[in-house]
């Protein structure tokens, strides 16, 4: 499968950085630019797509992914964004003071709409990337059986 992330296709597109599209044009203007890159990114085959975190906020995103593919929810705590984003200074929402509130409020409100559209919600707990990887897809693998013989 071709692997694309939705915000560095963006970028490579504008030639400017989502932290740039941010400042000139908001939030709003980013998320447009957002749901035209999802269009061109699913409709193409064979993809592995990793979108933005705010891309499931619009109806018209979460419809788009759930009828183009298997959607996976990769579940982490805000605990471990914390840590993993300790050193992130490339992500425009959370350019403020407290993070922590800022990423509880984001996923109050983010959550509820993975959740809805996923095909698999996968919690990735402390699991290095090899088991990560490894285990997800045996849950893929599964849910095609499954998937396979419900047609069958």
């Amino acid at each position: 499968m071709d692997f694309y992330d939705s915000d560095r296709q963006l970028e490579a597109q504008t030639g400017a950085s989502v932290n740039l599209i941010f400042d000139v044009e908001g939030e709003s203007g980013f998320r447009v630019r957002e749901t035209q890159m999802l269009q061109n990114l699913t409709s193409r085959s064979n993809v592995l797509l990793a979108t933005g975190g705010g891309a499931v906020l619009k109806r018209e995103n979460r419809d788009m992914l759930s009828q183009t593919g298997l959607v996976i929810y990769l579940q982490i705590s805000v605990k471990q964004q914390l840590h993993r984003l300790s050193r992130d200074r490339t992500r425009p929402l959370l350019q403020c003071e407290d993070r922590e509130h800022k990423l509880r409020d984001m996923a109050d409100s983010r959550n509820p709409l993975y959740e809805e559209i996923a095909d698999i919600v996968f919690p990735c707990l402390n699991r290095g990337p090899a088991i990560a990887a490894r285990v997800l897809a045996d849950r893929i693998h599964g849910l095609r059986e499954t998937k396979t013989s419900d047609t069958a």
